[in-house]
């Protein structure tokens, strides 16, 4: 009998008996239910009831053991997995084929979306409460998303099974900490910024690897850094940014290409250069001011600005419609800054030339500077299954993971050991990394801004920051209005 069946069974016998000791007559409960009242007592009635209260209990406690036997056995779950990139899920799909080899009865599916489209599917899925268990997150996201309680914090996690967060690289697994003490995440790789340059056009210009090597920059005049990208840009004619009657309005080949919108942040674009200029972002993580009023980040923006106009830079409108890394691949750039994540596709199959990469140019302050950022991959509370989806996490953060991941050099772990491996990888593949790596070596490494605040400043600041680079306004003048927006939603 099941447990609804016993409980209406109890309750009739129980309105028949009070019924009975009471002396009504209760037309509604059988001849049997009747009999029964005559003759038993009040204190056989009690008794009864607590029997079958008990027998209650006790299948009720059966049915918990059926289920943790249940649990035991380990009943087959299934954890969504979303990523953005797609160089990278051919790899987490072999890392999610081993952990289901050692753990059955969880399998992973892994979705992947292009960037825009995962940010906006996965905000939609949050606040519906459908998201995936698990994703993979970002430094300038999460920050959002811990304010609006949809992680769930993997502290118990970490010290049940005793994870050692001391292995990743220094600094790594504190990012994904909140001011609280709470832990979002466990770091999966990180990434720096340098040049990439082409090798064949270096070489037509007369240029080689070693000339992009030890570049310095400043707004002024763009030192040696803005000399090098005069002398790879060519016009129609074949004239070169650097020789007389070179026309900057009829371009063929620029010096040096935008990877892509700059936004507030600048990532692979205007990021190293402000750094080097003495700009900080914000001061320091969580933070509720920040520094767009900074003149030095209007010089850097604004040489920017300028250089475009002059036609040795890609103008904006040829990034927004084609992309700045099939421009440089294509051949339409010379040079451009780029992430650590994009080695493998610059230096692939899809590029037809060499490709060399060197550090970022030192800039007035005396020091190079690259942005230094890390994923991880955190757990949603939409998830149905969190011990099952923490395995996953605590698997993807594990040495065997991030070593299969290491050999096929498509970024760098965020283990050591398997940080070595994706650089052996690459040279093996004749590629030199160095310049990726160098910045980490020689502490010329600054955080991507982490804040509570990130998609609200990035749609204040990134249409002032296109305004300016089409030429519609000056950074000094615009920069400054936009950093009181900026300011007042870091205090809200």
């Amino acid at each position: 009998m099941n447990t609804n069946w016993r409980k209406l069974f109890a309750l009739l016998l129980a309105f028949g008996l009070v019924a009975a000791a009471c002396g009504s007559t209760a037309d509604t409960v059988t001849d049997a239910a009747g009999d029964v009242a005559d003759e038993v007592t009040g204190d056989d009635e009690e008794e009864a009831m607590e029997d079958e209260e008990e027998a209650m209990e006790d299948e009720e406690e059966a049915m918990e053991d059926e289920e943790e036997a249940m649990e035991d056995e380990g009943e087959a779950v299934t954890i969504d997995y979303w990523l953005w990139d797609g160089n990278q899920q051919p790899h987490y799909e072999a890392c999610a084929a081993d952990f289901t080899a050692a753990n059955p009865n969880i399998n992973v599916e892994i979705s992947q979306f292009g960037w825009g489209d995962y940010w906006d599917g996965l905000t939609a899925a949050l606040a519906t409460n459908t998201a995936p268990d698990v994703f993979t997150d970002h430094l300038a996201r999460y920050p959002e998303f811990v304010e609006s309680g949809v992680l769930v914090p993997l502290n118990d996690f970490v010290e049940a099974d005793g994870v050692d967060v001391n292995n990743y690289f220094p600094g790594l697994a504190e990012l994904w900490t909140s001011p609280d003490g709470d832990r979002f995440g466990l770091p999966k790789d990180w990434d720096t910024i340098a040049i990439a340059a082409n090798e064949d056009q270096l070489a037509e210009a007369g240029l080689s690897s070693a000339d992009i090597s030890n570049l310095d920059w400043n707004p002024a005049d763009g030192g040696t850094f803005g000399e090098i990208i005069q002398q790879l840009t060519i016009d129609a004619n074949g004239v070169r940014g650097n020789e007389a009657g070179f026309d900057g309005s009829n371009v063929e080949t620029y010096g040096f290409g935008l990877e892509g919108n700059f936004g507030a942040f600048g990532q692979t674009t205007f990021s190293a250069f402000a750094a080097s200029n003495g700009w900080t972002a914000v001061d320091g993580v969580w933070a509720d001011e920040a520094n767009y009023a900074d003149p030095a980040l209007a010089e850097t923006i604004q040489w920017f600005a300028d250089w475009i106009e002059a036609g040795f830079i890609t103008p904006l409108e040829d990034v927004q419609s084609l992309g700045g890394t099939t421009i440089f691949q294509e051949g339409g750039a010379a040079t451009m800054t780029n992430g650590s994540w994009t080695i493998s596709t610059l230096s692939g199959e899809a590029t037809s030339f060499p490709v060399a990469y060197a550090p970022t140019p030192v800039g007035p302050t005396g020091d190079r500077a690259s942005m230094f950022n890390g994923l991880a991959d955190s757990i949603t509370t939409s998830s149905q299954h969190p011990e099952a989806a923490w395995a996953w996490v605590a698997y993807m953060a594990s040495e065997a993971c991030q070593e299969s991941v290491g050999e096929a050099a498509v970024v760098f772990p965020a283990i050591p050991s398997a940080t070595v491996i994706a650089q052996d990888a690459h040279a093996a593949n004749g590629v030199d990394v160095s310049a990726f790596t160098t910045h980490v070596d020689d502490g010329t490494t600054f955080l991507f801004p982490i804040t509570d605040s990130a998609s609200r400043i990035e749609a204040a600041v990134g249409p002032v920051m296109e305004t300016i680079l089409r030429g519609e306004g000056t950074a000094a003048e615009l920069l400054p209005a936009v950093a009181d927006e900026v300011n007042s939603i870091l205090a809200n």
